[in-house]
Formats: C-alpha cells, sequence, structure tokens
C-alpha cells in the first residue's frame, strides 16, 4: 500500500508545488502547474477522424442509435412502466420466488431467488444517487458553455443526445446489476469494470476483459477526480467568488479547502450516507431549480416559441462565430449532452449495481430516466432562460471560441452566464443560484466519489487504506478545481469522462444480447404475476 502512496504522491506532487514567481498567487500558480495535465489529456483522447469530429463523440452517437433500434426504443415503449418501478410497483416481485420457466442460460433457480436479498439501497435511492452524479454544473454551466459556443442550435442536439442516451443508459446499468459482485459483509460491488472482466470471461475472452476492466477503473478514477470534482467546485467557486466579491489571487484555494472539508465529512459514511443525503438533496434542489426556471419562462411566455424556433433553425444553420457550421454546432451540443448525463460512461452503472433486486433489467429500466431527467428537461430548461434573456442581445453567439462572452462590458463563463440570465428576471437570484449551484456541486461530488472508490477498490484491494489514500486524493481535486481556470478544469474534466467510453463500449457491444434476455425475464415476471 505504501507503493500505491508513493506513486500517487510521485503523480500528483508537481500540481501542488507552488515553485513559480512571486507575481502570481495561489489560484493562479496551481492553474498553471495544472494546465499542461488538462491540454495532454484532452488532445489524446478527443483525436478527430476528421476536422472537427472527435472519433469518441461519433462513437457514442451511432452506439446510442443502435441500442435504440435494437431494443425497439425502448426509451419510449418503457417509460412509463420505468416510472413503475421506481414507485415501487413491482417490489412485490423480489420476494416472490422465481418460476422455472424465467430462468435463462445457465440461471439456477435458488440462487435467483437469493439475488433479491443482495443489495444495499431501493430503486429510488438508486436513482437519486445516479442522477446526483449526472445533475449538476453540467445542466447550469455546461448548457451555458455550449449555448455560449454553439448559440441556440447546440439545444437541439442536446436534446436529441439526451434521448438516445436513454437506450445507452438501460443497458450498461442492466449489466451493472447482472454482474456485480457482493462482499462478505453485504457491500455491494460494480460498475464496468466487474461486467468487462466477469461477462468477457463467460464469452471466452478472458483477457481482453482484464484489459477493459483495468482501463476503466482508470479513467473512472480520472473521471471522479475531474469532471465529478474538479468541474463542480470550479463552478461553485465561480459563483461565490461573484457573490462575495471575492478578488483575491488565493480565494479560490479557500473555498475548494471550505468544500473539502463539507465533501470529506459525507463521504466517510459510504453508499448508505451518499444514498441518504442524495434522496433528500436531489429532489430538492432539482424541484427549486426547475421552479425558478418555469417561472422566468412563464413570465416570458410570449418568447417560447421564438426561442424553440430559434433552437431548431439554428440546429441546421448555426449563426455562432467560429463554431464550424452544422457539424460544429452538433458536436458542441453532443458533448455537454453526454458530459452532463453521462450515457455511454458506464459510471451510473457503479450506483445502480447496489440496488436491492433480483432482476437486473428492472434496474436498467430505472435508468434510462436520467438522460430524460438530466438532459431533456433541465438542460432544456436552463437553454430556454438563457435564449430568452439574449432576446435583449446582452451577448453575441460564440463569444471568444472558448465559452466566455461579454455582457455589458465583463467577460462571463459558464455558471456566470446563467446567473447573469437569472438576475434579469428574479430579484437576489444571485443568492439562489448560488445555493443551487454549490449544492449541485457537493451532490454530484459525493456521488462520484463512490464511482472512483469502487474503482480504486478494484485496482487496489478493499481495505481501509487503499480507501484512504483514494479520499485524501479526491479532496485535493476540490482544492485544484476550486483554484485552476475553467478552460483548464474542464478541459481534464471532459477528456477523463469521455476516456471511460472507450473501455465500456467494448463491453455493451460484446453483452447486449445478455440484456435483451433479462429485459424478456422481467417482463415475463411482471406479465406471470398479473396473471396470477
Amino acid at each position: 500500500m505504501n507503493k500505491i502512496i508513493a506513486t500517487c504522491s510521485t503523480a500528483f506532487f508537481p500540481i501542488l508545488t507552488f515553485a513559480q514567481p512571486e507575481a502570481l498567487g495561489i489560484d493562479e500558480q496551481i492553474d498553471k502547474a495544472f494546465k499542461p495535465f488538462s491540454d495532454f489529456f484532452s488532445s489524446v483522447i478527443f483525436f478527430e477522424v476528421f476536422e472537427g469530429a472527435p472519433f469518441v463523440i461519433i462513437l457514442l452517437v451511432l452506439s446510442a442509435l443502435f441500442f435504440t433500434l435494437y431494443f425497439g426504443f425502448p426509451n419510449i415503449r418503457y417509460f412509463s412502466k420505468a416510472i413503475n418501478v421506481v414507485r415501487g410497483k413491482y417490489d412485490h416481485l423480489d420476494s416472490a420466488t422465481v418460476n422455472e420457466d424465467l430462468a435463462i442460460d445457465g440461471d439456477i433457480k435458488d440462487t435467483i431467488n437469493d439475488e433479491g436479498k443482495d443489495g444495499e439501497v431501493t430503486h429510488f435511492q438508486a436513482l437519486a444517487t445516479a442522477v446526483s452524479g449526472t445533475v449538476g454544473n453540467g445542466n447550469i454551466a455546461g448548457v451555458a458553455l455550449a449555448i455560449a459556443l454553439g448559440g441556440p442550435g447546440a439545444t437541439f442536439w442536446m436534446i436529441i443526445c439526451g434521448l438516445l442516451g436513454m437506450s445507452t443508459k438501460f443497458v450498461e446499468c442492466t449489466l451493472g446489476v447482472q454482474y456485480r459482485d457482493v462482499g462478505k459483509d453485504g457491500t455491494v460491488y460494480g460498475g464496468p469494470m466487474y461486467y468487462l472482466s466477469k461477462g468477457l470471461k463467460e464469452k471466452g475472452f478472458t483477457t481482453l476483459g482484464k484489459i477493459t476492466a483495468v482501463m476503466f477503473a482508470i479513467f473512472c478514477i480520472g473521471g471522479s477526480f475531474g469532471g465529478g470534482n474538479a468541474a463542480q467546485s470550479n463552478q461553485a467557486t465561480i459563483v461565490l467568488k461573484e457573490l462575495l466579491g471575492l478578488e483575491s489571487t488565493s480565494a479560490g484555494a479557500v473555498i475548494g479547502v471550505i468544500l473539502a472539508v463539507l465533501v470529506g465529512i459525507i463521504i466517510i459514511g459510504g453508499i448508505k450516507r451518499i444514498a441518504s443525503v442524495t434522496e433528500k438533496i436531489v429532489p430538492f434542489m432539482a424541484a427549486l431549480y426547475l421552479l425558478a426556471c418555469l417561472y422566468i419562462i412563464g413570465s416570458n411566455f410570449s418568447f417560447v416559441d421564438d426561442a424553440f424556433g430559434l433552437i431548431f433553425s439554428e440546429a441546421f444553420n448555426p449563426q455562432a462565430i467560429g463554431v464550424g457550421g452544422v457539424i460544429g454546432v452538433l458536436l458542441v451540443g453532443f458533448k455537454r449532452a453526454a458530459f452532463s448525463n453521462e450515457a455511454g460512461a458506464g459510471s451510473a452503472s457503479i450506483a445502480h449495481s447496489a440496488v436491492k433486486t433480483k432482476y437486473s433489467a428492472s434496474e436498467g429500466l430505472v435508468a434510462l430516466l436520467e438522460p430524460f431527467i438530466d438532459t431533456v428537461v433541465i438542460c432544456t430548461m436552463t437553454a430556454l432562460v438563457i435564449i430568452i434573456f439574449n432576446f435583449g442581445g446582452a451577448f453575441e453567439y460564440g463569444g471568444n471560441g472558448e465559452g466566455a462572452v461579454l455582457i455589458n462590458g465583463v467577460e462571463y463563463e459558464g455558471a456566470g452566464i446563467t446567473a447573469k440570465a437569472f438576475a434579469q428576471y428574479i430579484p437576489y437570484s444571485n443568492v439562489f443560484l448560488t445555493v443551487a449551484v454549490v449544492l449541485f456541486a457537493v451532490s454530484t461530488m459525493i456521488s462520484w466519489s463512490y464511482y472512483g472508490l469502487q474503482s480504486w477498490k478494484f485496482l487496489f484491494g478493499r481495505g481501509k487504506t487503499a480507501d484512504l489514500t483514494y479520499k485524501v486524493l479526491f479532496l485535493i481535486f476540490v482544492v485544484i478545481g476550486a483554484a485552476a481556470s475553467m478552460k483548464s478544469i474542464w478541459g481534464f474534466s471532459d477528456a477523463m469522462i469521455f476516456a471511460m467510453v472507450f473501455p465500456n463500449m467494448v463491453g455493451l457491444y460484446f453483452l447486449f444480447p445478455m440484456v435483451k434476455k433479462q429485459l424478456n425475464r422481467y417482463l415475463d415476471a411482471i406479465k406471470n404475476n398479473k396473471d396470477n
């Protein structure tokens, strides 16, 4: 274990070393040290098959389309059934004896019956935990970034990506439950690293399964440090500094330390404490944020049709400066949507694996609701608010080409743009949005700490020392994210989240027939129960 700590310290020591010119503040020193890492990983992960078209984005889109067609549009056909699963309508199936006819491909009836005893959280808690990992500042800052770069048309492609991503989420979360491990103490371990290693072994590809599982675990740890952590503390810091009028060159680092302490207190408790926190925070903050959006949209209802008209027209004829035409705005929309809902990255399957159920497809159905909630609903609401706000010509779409725009001569980016839009219509909304951003950030960070920790355990074992090492590193990145610039942090965060797609897709393409079998098994159980 000492070797692990030494290795980690060596890897991250340059980031924490502040041997920079005295003219630079602590925040600037951290950003300068971190930027080379960000630029390197971004250039590697987002390699382009042709100009402006990263391969990973194309892979996500085509895969989501394939799963949607193969499963017969599960995002539409099973939407109401997914809601019923969350409501607990079919919970009694987990305590019922499994019929022989429902055992498939090597399943042992007694084993299936016992599986219902496994798990740590309910369907709703698993959904809340996973949603808390996706509903975050990608919905506030990420949407603003997409519109600032690609204009209103980016919203259309975000919605399309969200709808298609529902199918991908269904596949990966079904597999997460199907191939999970349960420890002697009842703790559940699941996610792509397990369905890659166990599922591909079943298919006769043991070595490939081991390699891709390790790759995913490494990338997931990086994703937990980046998109699930640093990007969140970065946006929380931006709005806090704006609200409090902080201009100190060390303000970001100070805020980061405070956030790290808060997050550290929560994540010590594991998935049960995380679930108990997120099932209360997520619905509250999401409802409050949506009510604020609905108020603004309702107050400007006459502009809604114009806003949607602009979204559709600019999706195919973008006017944003330097976006690169239709392909450019499409990629901006898909990139931000995929970052927000994480469909295809496999991360959510880690949380869903902890559910109490004997039917893996039941949790897959629950999971397909996430991209709808996250992208189709919340991201669209944010986009409408910003677009309506900009009907007054507050800023020029495209901005500086890096996500920042000028509003009244002052440069704004990310959550700052959304905050200006809210301030136009709601008095003291800067306070409200600051609270929302911070809550979104904290909930996302605590959920992603669980994802990263599960991956860390997969690589280094399930001991207390390994757990502590990961959590210390995770909390360090809270501080780094708060102190570094938005461009550096989001470049690194994007790269780490999207890196997870490559090994995860290997598992999905090898194992999707199993998902079909498990879906039929669950639907048959529901049907047979109705008949009895």
